[in-house]
């Protein structure tokens, strides 16, 4: 170690982007440590990602239950116990975390536990946090770091959030008791999988979108075929509709709502309501402007296309950057990040490539997307192919009672070049990477169309789509 620094590298905050950092800087002979102040894994395994999918499997096994008859079984008295499934997404998290305990030791990483902020450019003080209390205040110093510190949920402007009535995703994953109604403000992934997973458990839901259609940054046609499946569930979804007011009474909460083309008013009355706006850095209570570090004017801090900031030394990863925040984005930045330090071969992530990494929403139907929509494509200048082909014809699909959905994928006529593709449809996320792998490598829409399939598989409508954009699909 240089200057006779504590660590070669020293990691802020342990999310998917921080513990990854860490093994790979360790990996390639770096004397490392990651502080944390709360759960080893951060808010993707302790309280998003992870605990979520928990409850999303079990909202999909009470669907299937409900709709047992259909595959020829019947019982009565079906007993439905939503604590438990709230107790199985904390079993998981507690599973998983001692899995990221595991791989820190085996990497022989120094933990340490603590809120760290910067007093000098080489310097972090660690203070004691919830997670250890009795922990004695401690100073370290690194040659390098990397900072993950994350996002929190963003508050809605005039509302106070009491953890109770009024809620965000942390007090929403943990509740022990169901609500009779639930007001979801915002349309895009988490309010989409969370109004799914309480629909599942019988909990009337209205989903409020202040922009024009739910999933806002997805394909229109993609958003409109789960606002369908949303309805036909029984969920109220508002689209362009701002969220006026929100008073909690003696009962219960009052919502004032404006329909912003119609320009009229109403009230609607829900047991409680979940705030899901998007995030904010957390970046104002890591000393930055102690080391040095830029923030761009929403609180982000700025990076080029190797996590490097504006201080050398210094690298910044995953949601705290603003780039895209999402779980395997940030895992993404942290190998380019450690493989830079170490002054290893990496693959850069220039800012035109975040557009292309994948995205996943998890509810039922699933959404899976990278790249442009149709509509970005053409007002980029490209002159594009579409191919689009539905669930509905696949043999397994309809095996599995899967029919709704389809492939989109968008090409550049010219080269062939994908530029974006959309799936809807059952194991959407599981089928995306195909086409993030054509993607990356320059595989067109041609090449995968004679990509042989395995048959029956839902991947055959990939295939399929690939075939329309050719021209030629075969079962449509």
């Amino acid at each position: 170690m240089a200057n006779n620094y504590d660590y070669d590298v020293i990691v802020i905050g342990s999310g998917p982007g921080g513990y990854v950092a860490a093994i790979r800087a360790a990996q390639l002979g770096k004397k490392t440590a990651i502080v944390e102040r709360e759960n080893m894994g951060g808010v993707c395994l302790n309280w998003g990602c992870i605990p979520k999918k928990a409850l999303l499997k079990n909202a999909n096994v009470l669907l299937t239950l409900l709709d047992a008859e259909e595959y020829g079984f019947t019982f009565e008295n079906l007993q439905v116990d939503f604590s438990s499934a709230v107790k199985r997404s904390l079993d998981v998290v507690q599973r998983q975390t001692k899995g990221v305990d595991f791989l820190m030791r085996k990497n022989k990483i120094d933990v340490i536990k603590g809120h760290g902020a910067f007093t000098d450019p080489h310097t972090l003080k660690v203070t004691p946090a919830e997670i250890d209390p009795n922990a004695t205040e401690r100073t370290v110093t690194a040659q390098y770091f990397i900072v993950s510190t994350g996002a929190r949920a963003r508050d809605l402007p005039g509302v106070t959030v009491d953890g109770d009535r009024i809620m965000q995703y942390r007090h929403a994953m943990r509740l022990q008791e169901k609500p009779a109604s639930i007001a979801v403000i915002g349309a895009g992934p988490i309010g989409m999988e969370l109004g799914y997973f309480y629909n599942a458990y019988g909990v009337e839901v209205t989903i409020i979108e202040m922009l024009d259609h739910v999933l806002p940054l997805e394909e229109t046609d993609v958003a409109a075929e789960v606002a369908k499946a949303f309805k036909s569930k029984g969920i109220r979804l508002m689209p362009g509709a701002r969220t006026e007011k929100v008073e909690v009474k003696d009962d219960g909460v009052e919502l004032t709502i404006k329909d912003l083309k119609k320009e009229s008013t109403q009230t609607i009355s829900v047991e409680k309501v979940l705030v899901s706006i998007g995030i904010t850095p957390n970046t104002e209570k890591v000393g930055l402007d102690a080391a040095g570090v830029t923030l761009d004017k929403r609180g982000y801090i700025e990076i080029d296309q190797y996590m490097q900031t504006n201080a050398p030394h210094i690298y910044a990863i995953g949601d705290c950057t603003g780039k895209m925040a999402l779980a395997h984005v940030a895992s993404a930045q942290a190998l380019v990040a450690a493989e830079a330090i170490a002054g290893v071969e990496t693959m850069p992530i220039p800012d035109d490539k975040y557009i292309f990494m994948p995205r996943a929403t998890f509810c039922k139907p699933e959404v899976a997307s990278l790249g442009m929509t149709e509509a970005q494509a053409k007002e980029a200048g490209y002159e594009v192919k579409v191919g689009k082909f539905p669930f509905m014809p696949n043999g397994k699909a309809v095996a599995n009672n899967a029919r709704i959905g389809f492939v989109k994928i968008i090409s550049d006529a010219k080269y062939g070049e994908i530029l974006g593709a959309h799936i809807v449809g059952d194991e959407a996320t599981e089928l995306l990477p195909e086409l993030s792998l054509a993607q990356m490598m320059e595989i067109t829409p041609a090449e995968i169309a004679r990509n042989v399939h395995a048959h029956p598989t839902l991947s055959e409508v990939i295939m399929e789509a690939a075939h329309a954009i050719e021209g030629h699909a075969i079962h449509m």
